[in-house]
């Protein structure tokens, strides 16, 4: 940290001897709240120069500087990782909506070839999407490997440094389940693959929101803490229930080819639908005549709660939007971007009937899993920001330095 020599004087002019501070032996550590700091060497100029203590706050102010640095480009590679990780989810939707996740029965080989040197001239059907996405796949591995290393060799915070290593887990985690839904050929694990795959996105989310400038502000918002708790704890439900309906969602894509009901919003005809025995072997009967799968209960239901749980969500999302503008009406940030996550379920919705209508296009049902992942992306932001609002109104984060309080700078988050 750089100051003027007027500033310098100026500074030694306020820290001459003075009954009511304390006076430090030349070569001393100076103690700061949490305990001793080694940068803080105070110079043995002598055994009461005001120097030697103006000596050590500007070093210590500087280290504190430094600890609380930002990486613009770190920063804009874990956004860059987030958005190469939706197209990812994409190009997942779409081998799932045209239901070509065998087009390349091997792996990690294609076709006997290494993933990387396999013939373009063979990018053909339902083969191009299929090793389009393994390919997208190692691509976001790279990343991810990237963008855990920069994190581990310049974040001071440990817990940012962690959640980059979590990533490099889950990353990895996702290229076996896609290896094992090849080889075992099992439904299951597609489901799981489908529901980590999102859930992966939410932490690169929450990795590239932490590293920013304005995360850093957060803590000094001056919102009530009492009044603003429900919000946050609002905010973390809509979210965890938007997770519970891409599962949903997943379990219904990868569970069974065709729609369960075939009619929005009505079911089979009716808004309640009939899943008796006699009801299903009607419903069965009319689409074995139309070359359709059978359905049971369970999948109708399924499609059912997937419904309810869409009008709930989109219920408390207005909700939260309502109360961000009357419990933090100068939160700018935080109030657009509640009307963006309105508008998102909104668009959401539709999506999901036009999927119905469509009978499940491939394009349209892509499209309806990318939203979901943005759907739950804004809820994971949105999530992070009240918790952080509300824990630095708890820790109550001074707003002067400490250099010239003798305080301890808070610990960075």
């Amino acid at each position: 940290m750089r100051l003027r020599h007027r500033q310098v004087r100026s500074s030694l002019k306020t820290n001459r001897l003075h009954p009511s501070r304390p006076q430090v032996p030349a070569g001393s550590l100076l103690f700061c709240g949490g305990g001793l700091r080694p940068a803080a060497v105070v110079a043995p100029f002598s055994y009461r120069a005001p120097l030697s203590i103006t000596v050590a706050e500007l070093i210590w102010n500087s280290t504190a500087v430094r600890d609380h640095r930002y990486n613009k480009w770190l920063n804009r590679f874990a956004w860059l990782t987030c958005v190469a990780t939706l197209f990812l989810i994409c190009s997942g939707g779409m081998v799932t909506s045209k239901n070509v996740g065998l087009a390349v029965p091997d792996w990690p080989t294609t076709f006997g070839y290494n993933m990387f040197l396999f013939p373009v001239s063979k990018w053909v059907g339902g083969i191009l999407f299929e090793h389009t996405h393994r390919l997208m796949g190692s691509l976001v591995g790279f990343l991810t490997i990237i963008l855990a290393m920069w994190l581990w060799l310049s974040e001071d915070r440990r817990w940012v440094r962690n959640l980059g290593v979590i990533a490099l887990a889950g990353v990895i985690l996702q290229g076996i389940l896609g290896g094992l839904r090849v080889t075992m050929m099992k439904d299951e694990i597609g489901v799981f693959h489908a529901c980590v795959a999102q859930a992966f996105l939410g932490l690169l989310v929450v990795i590239a929101l932490v590293t920013t400038k304005f995360w850093r502000a957060l803590e000094n918002q001056p919102l009530d803490t009492q009044d603003f708790t429900p919000t946050k704890t609002l905010a973390i439900a809509i979210t965890i229930a938007i997770y519970v309906q891409l599962a949903l969602g997943a379990t219904m894509r990868h569970q069974h080819r065709d729609l369960a009901i075939l009619d929005f919003p009505t079911a089979n005809g009716a808004w309640i639908p009939d899943t008796s025995a006699t009801a299903l072997a009607k419903i069965n009967a009319w689409r074995d005549a139309r070359s359709l799968s059978d359905v049971t209960a369970l999948q109708i239901w399924l499609q059912m709660a997937h419904r309810f749980l869409a009008f709930i969500i989109a219920i408390a999302v207005i909700a939260f939007c309502l109360r961000v503008r009357r419990d933090a009406p100068r939160f700018v940030a935080l109030k657009r971007l509640s009307i963006f996550w309105v508008a998102v379920i909104a668009c959401q919705i539709a999506l999901g009937a036009s999927t119905i209508w469509s009978n499940k296009a491939a394009d349209v049902a892509t499209a309806h899993v990318a939203l979901g992942a943005v759907m739950l992306s804004f809820g994971v932001s949105i999530s992070a920001i009240c918790w952080r609002v509300v824990a630095g109104s708890r820790h109550g984060a001074p707003n002067v330095s400490p250099a010239r309080t003798g305080r301890a700078l808070p610990k960075p988050a």
